[in-house]
């Protein structure tokens, strides 16, 4: 196993860095290194910008139009857009949906699909989760009734991130009933303009709707938007999930907010305190344990080993570890941190508060946003039930 970088990943490195800070945003770049509230332009800014180069899908092969890079190169590549603030790039279009489309799709639906994704001018949903169906996506109960050439689809998605600005949804609907449950599910795109579908904000703690509930009544789907083969969708489901749990654990993330952390504690004159300093030495040690183990993954793809199949560690730890340095903030910037109020999330306001930095005003919004990250994309602890089953043995 070899972790270190080649002079040619390293000059890679540097050309992405370089890119990188003449072309993202200065106030974009603002906005995410101080955690403040980034807008929908924000953020489809960023995913065009990177869509002109041709990096939006950068886990793309050439010859859907992606710079074929390899698996150290994308890694390369996101920590360095995470190190200089950019934001995350929104993953249903072109990391959970296009990869499908590639491997499963016709070669219609990939003309017709993969051009919005890679331009960062489609916004695309995700409709797995249902009440009920989270953990458990082979329950899913949304129903899609085959009438000639197009589907009727009928049910109820949600905690749809993002969903008030999605344009495509890409869905797990129930074909069939018979079998087991994992055999009924087929794949389904959705444009989310048809008649019957209906978007409802979950208005969460800090004011915001980041998810949604998606309503389908009486939807009707052109059949020719269905992925694969019918009732075959848990497979396609797989595939994708194997990439989202993946980026799920965002090691390069944690690295850029390991900083802001560092930043916080000095700020508010705990970084000289022997015990938290402890606490983030420990949090470093974890991210660095983190980062390992994904450069493990790496180094098996770049030598042509079959990969680990650690998807399930990966989110388990980085979920944790997302959860942990939000604590700790809180924890530097003690009774600072308390005002929970939207326009000091906005615009970084301490109000009446005297005594804390603008830096403080996001920090509880943060925290209490990061308890999903144990429950999504699989639970933790039906991750670890699959970890000790499929890789542990």
């Amino acid at each position: 196993m070899d972790l270190a970088f080649t002079p040619e990943e390293q000059t890679f490195r540097e050309d992405i860095r370089a890119w990188v800070h003449a072309n993202l945003p200065a106030d974009i770049s603002h906005k995410v290194h101080n955690a403040l509230r980034l807008s929908r332009d924000d953020m489809q800014r960023w995913a065009k910008i990177l869509g002109k180069k041709g990096w939006l899908g950068h886990g793309w092969p050439k010859e859907f139009g992606g710079p074929g890079w390899n698996a150290v190169q994308k890694h390369l590549f996101e920590e360095e857009c995470a190190l200089a603030g950019a934001p995350r790039v929104v993953p249903f279009g072109p990391v959970m949906v296009a990869p499908v489309i590639m491997a499963f799709g016709t070669p219609e639906q990939q003309k017709r699909f993969l051009p919005g994704i890679a331009s960062g001018e489609v916004w695309w949903s995700q409709g797995y989760s249902e009440p009920g169906s989270g953990s458990d996506l082979a329950s899913v109960k949304c129903r899609a009734e085959r009438q000639g050439d197009k589907y009727i689809v009928n049910g109820q998605k949600t905690w749809t991130t993002l969903g008030q600005y999605g344009e495509w949804i890409f869905c797990l609907v129930r074909t069939s009933t018979e079998g087991k449950p994992q055999t009924g599910i087929s794949f389904l795109l959705i444009d989310m303009k048809s008649p019957g579908v209906t978007v409802r904000p979950i208005v969460l703690l800090d004011g915001e709707a980041e998810v949604n509930e998606v309503w389908f009544d009486n939807v009707e789907v052109p059949a020719e938007n269905l992925v694969g083969e019918e009732n075959k969708g848990w497979t396609y489901a797989k595939h994708l999930l194997s990439h989202e749990r993946t980026n799920i654990a965002d090691v390069n993330r944690a690295k850029r907010e390991l900083e802001r952390l560092k930043r916080v504690a000095r700020a508010e004159g705990v970084y000289d305190d022997l015990r938290f300093r402890d606490e983030i030495a420990k949090m470093e040690v974890d991210v660095v344990a983190l980062e390992m183990l994904v450069l493990r993954v790496l180094s098996a793809e770049k030598s042509g080993k079959n990969s680990l199949d650690i998807a399930g560690l990966l989110k388990i730890r980085g979920s944790e570890i997302q959860q942990r340095y939000t604590e700790l903030m809180m924890l530097a910037a003690g009774p600072f941190s308390l005002p929970f109020i939207e326009e000091a999330m906005e615009a970084g306001w301490q109000g009446d508060f005297p005594g804390g930095i603008t830096a403080d005003a996001p920090l509880a919004s943060t925290y209490f946003n990061m308890r999903k990250t144990t429950i999504y994309g699989g639970s933790n602890e039906v991750q670890r039930n699959i970890v000790s089953q499929f890789v542990l043995g």
